[in-house]
């Protein structure tokens, strides 16, 4: 069936799928870029010996870290998923 849907594509919607699909990859590299930043945080707020309040935050940092990452992921599928089908309004 997705041979059939690619066929009846004229290349502006082709080209406009490709250009979603690449816009969905580097989403998600920015959820993982972010997230890469709040895991690198939450450690460095461990490291912190004088504050120990400081550490909570770091916890915090790291549950955002992971939910950010499961966030992006949850998202790049969803949208892979609507493009697989060709469900373009609904996004």
């Amino acid at each position: 069936m997705d041979n059939d849907f690619e066929r009846e594509l004229i290349i502006r919607d082709y080209l406009a799928r490709q250009r979603t699909t690449l816009a969905n990859q580097r989403t998600l590299l920015s959820f993982v870029r972010t997230s890469l930043y709040f895991l690198v945080s939450g450690i460095a707020l461990f490291e912190v010996d004088k504050l120990d309040h400081v550490r909570e935050l770091g916890y915090v940092a790291l549950g955002l870290s992971f939910t950010i990452l499961i966030l992006g992921l949850i998202s790049f599928f969803g949208v892979k998923q609507k493009l697989k089908k060709g469900n373009y309004l609904t996004m």
